[in-house]
């Protein structure tokens, strides 16, 4: 059976109105929009994250009807590899592996004294 052409874009358009239904968590990543592409099954984009930079891909595990996420590394290799994620709990998983730890109101604070992650006025512009 020939895979239906559309189905990868409209997948991808899927998984991306997820990652959006959180904005400011997805914003917080550093994603690079140009870099957002369809892939087989599934959606894969560039971030500038707290704790990962490099590529992250999110595949739908078609049988299982689970999604599956894989950090991969400046040097194409792979960082991490997170399975079996329902729908409502990506969003999370993503910020887990990408931006969010333990102590990181503590860190961001710190930052914004320093000026580093003070981006109010850029987030009022997305915002609006």
């Amino acid at each position: 059976m020939e895979r239906d052409k559309n189905y990868d874009l409209e997948l991808a358009k899927y998984i991306w109105s997820i990652l959006k239904s959180n904005l400011p968590v997805l914003m917080s990543w550093g994603v690079e929009i140009e870099t957002v592409k369809v892939i087989t099954c599934g959606l894969e984009f560039r971030v500038n994250g707290f704790k990962h930079t490099g590529k992250v891909q999110i595949v739908l595990n078609e049988g299982a009807d689970l999604f599956e996420v894989c950090l991969i590394g400046e040097d194409g290799e792979i960082r991490d590899k997170r399975e079996d994620i329902y729908f409502d709990m990506l969003v999370s998983v993503v910020d887990e592996l990408v931006e969010k730890t333990d102590d990181y109101e503590n860190l961001k604070s710190a930052s914004n004294l320093n000026g580093n992650l003070n981006c109010s006025k850029e987030l009022e512009h997305y915002a609006s």
